[in-house]
């Protein structure tokens, strides 16, 4: 019982300091913290996903880019895999879409229902996706929950889960960051080589650091403990662009995903001001876990 009491305090706690304020306009959510930018979430007028289009450090630092010339399907932090032979993380005329049909507000919080479909517009995934800010002052970091609960539409037995090995909770990082930054991980072990400078590692968390603007940053993506796989592997790579993402393996191990059981991902994402070591990234982590369920 105290240790139930215990959390309670910290939630109230964090969102008492907060002082969050959700703007919803057509097409965008925005959370701002005292007047000032948290993050930004795209919920509608996209071709193909719905994505958080941009996150922003405690010094208001804004560090995601979206849609590049070279990847136009990069679109700063977002989610996609592949699911029953269809493609939801390229964007090309033969790619599935995450399809807007709900949204709602909370305390700095947004539930979204999504229907994935294949070009043909058949229904291929139901997604309920929760995006939460907790701005935890004490931890000095912007503090980001997705949570993405998959499950198959109705008539369907079961849905193959697929992807490349870097299909997941993707970043693409501003200009600035590429080629130059330091990923580090709780693990401290590099990873298997994939191609070139991309690599695969096991790992609860794992961080960038890089400069924006002449300011160096640190963004870090979680994985929680009852995730599928856990503790998942974590991509990076630094050409010709700086990349980090949230696997499932699914591209050596691909996932069935039976009716009336469905998968729930939870992933934080942490960003910083400054160059943050890893005894400072575990214990934000550490945070998360306990107030993230």
């Amino acid at each position: 019982m105290k240790t139930t009491y215990y959390y309670m305090f910290l939630i109230l706690a964090i969102n008492r300091v907060l002082a969050l304020e959700v703007v919803k306009d057509q097409s965008t959510v925005k959370i701002n913290a005292g007047g000032k930018p948290v993050a930004k979430y795209r919920f509608a007028d996209v071709p193909f996903k719905p994505y958080v289009s941009q996150l922003y450090t405690p010094g208001g630092v804004a560090m995601l880019r979206d849609s590049p010339f070279d990847h136009k399907h990069h679109h700063s932090l977002m989610f996609a895999i592949g699911a029953d032979g269809t493609d939801f993380w390229t964007e090309r005329p033969k790619c599935g879409k995450q399809v807007h049909k709900s949204l709602e507000t909370g305390d700095g919080s947004l539930v979204h229902q999504l229907e994935w479909t294949a070009t043909n517009g058949t229904p291929v995934l139901l997604e309920q996706r929760i995006i939460k800010i907790n701005k935890a002052d004490d931890l000095n970091t912007t503090l980001l929950t997705w949570q993405s609960n998959l499950k198959n539409p109705a008539g369907r037995d079961e849905i193959k889960l697929t992807g490349n090995h870097y299909f997941g909770l993707g970043i693409r990082f501003v200009t600035s960051m590429d080629k130059i930054g330091t990923f580090i991980n709780s693990s401290g072990h590099t990873g298997e080589v994939v191609r070139g400078d991309e690599r695969l590692a096991p790992a609860r968390w794992c961080a960038y650091s890089a400069p924006v603007e002449g300011k160096m940053v640190t963004v870090a993506v979680f994985d929680h403990p009852l995730n599928l796989r856990h503790p998942s592997n974590k991509f990076t790579m630094l050409n010709p662009f700086s990349y980090l993402s949230s696997t499932l393996n699914l591209w050596k191990e691909p996932f069935v995903l039976k009716s009336g059981q469905p998968l729930e991902l939870r992933y934080g994402v942490a960003a910083w001001d400054g160059k943050i070591d890893a005894s400072a990234i575990e214990k934000v982590y550490q945070r998360w876990i306990t107030t993230s369920r």
